[in-house]
């Protein structure tokens, strides 16, 4: 599933996304309780400054949740070739129709063979099968068949380049949601770090209901935009899974006059794709590379919680989408002005849709 709902207003470029960040305002460390993070609330209007927690008074009744419930696996494995030298693997995604094989990035100081074998852990291998596009595609291959608990044994979550000064200990914890359920992330939803359980009943309990859908988060989060000319851009294709239940709840909300509120840009990405001509979200299973730019119209999303964004990120110009880019601008020159933390481990929007 590909291409936007509408073409953008104008011609956009990557310099148009860019923006200044103080190196201070990027967070190293969770803040705990998960919920006590900072909220922006940006309606077209205005802003009001808020915590996490807040969302109990700012959704209501016959509101839809939608929440990623994506597992971050520990992705990132330091191997060894057959001739010692010392190889590091970051999994990228899992390759269609292909048992255990994975498209990998593999850095090493001397390039590596197709149909090498790199040595992961005791019984644990990477077999090195193709190349395309930058990436490797290997084959993990354990004593057991079980490469899911080699995983567990052998790698480390793949944390954002930008934090460098958090615990590794913690990270194992803090780094998933806490309804994280289906393992194949390399990067976790973010928006949901915020949430707590005794906050998701709190909103059950006022009426709010709560949906999972799964879209599993790949490398291209991490990986800059290299072209000036956003047209020539194309995104990462990521997995995602829409149950029929939930479009069904999706539907309903949006028949009965409720708000849909997707929680990330993950799950907006999501929702977008799975929508027909008609309006009507369809139960989806496959990969999307919708890439959206100002001049989106969006058609399910109607409030987004998100963190704060790299600059020149598309994550950033699916803001700006949202919101409009003025008022994107307005927000993050608040932002950054008030004190908020961002990226990964940092605070949190509330957006309402408007420009």
């Amino acid at each position: 599933m590909s291409g936007t709902d509408a073409a953008p207003v104008r011609a956009w470029c990557l310099s148009d996304f860019d923006y200044h960040l103080p190196e201070g305002c990027i967070a190293q460390r969770p803040v705990t309780p998960r919920d006590a993070a900072r909220l922006l609330i940006s309606r077209p209007e205005g802003i009001e400054d808020g915590r996490f927690s807040d969302l109990t008074r700012l959704l209501r009744a016959g509101d839809l949740l939608v929440l990623n419930d994506t597992r971050v696996i520990p992705a990132r494995l330091n191997g060894h070739k057959s001739t010692g030298a010392r190889v590091e693997l970051l999994l990228s995604r899992p390759v269609a129709g292909g048992e255990n094989l994975w498209e990998s990035l593999i850095r090493a100081n001397r390039p590596v063979k197709v149909g090498g074998e790199i040595r992961l852990g005791e019984g644990f291998s990477a077999l090195v099968e193709g190349r395309e596009e930058g990436c490797f595609r290997v084959r993990l291959n354990a004593p057991d068949g079980d490469v899911g608990a080699a995983l567990a044994r052998h790698g480390t979550l793949p944390l954002p380049p930008y934090i460098t000064g958090s615990d590794p200990e913690e990270n194992r914890e803090r780094y998933q949601t806490v309804f994280a359920a289906q393992p194949g992330a390399v990067a976790a939803p973010t928006a949901g770090l915020h949430f707590t359980p005794a906050l998701l009943e709190g909103l059950r309990g006022q009426g709010v209901t709560v949906a999972m859908a799964t879209l599993h988060v790949g490398l291209g989060t991490f990986q800059p935009v290299r072209h000036e000319n956003l047209a020539e851009h194309r995104m990462h294709r990521e997995f995602f899974t829409l149950s029929e239940a939930v479009a069904e709840r999706v539907n309903a909300t949006r028949s009965a006059g409720g708000r849909v509120v997707a929680v990330g840009t993950t799950v907006t990405r999501m929702l977008e794709s799975a929508v027909d001509a008609s309006g009507r979200v369809r139960p989806t299973s496959g990969e999307t590379d919708l890439f959206i730019l100002p001049g989106y119209r969006f058609r399910v999303v109607d409030l987004m919680i998100t963190n704060f964004h790299l600059p020149k990120s598309t994550l950033l110009m699916l803001i700006a989408a949202f919101t409009g880019k003025a008022r994107q601008e307005r927000d993050y020159a608040h932002a950054v002005a008030s004190g908020y933390r961002f990226y990964s481990y940092g605070d949190a929007n509330l957006l309402f849709s408007g420009s």
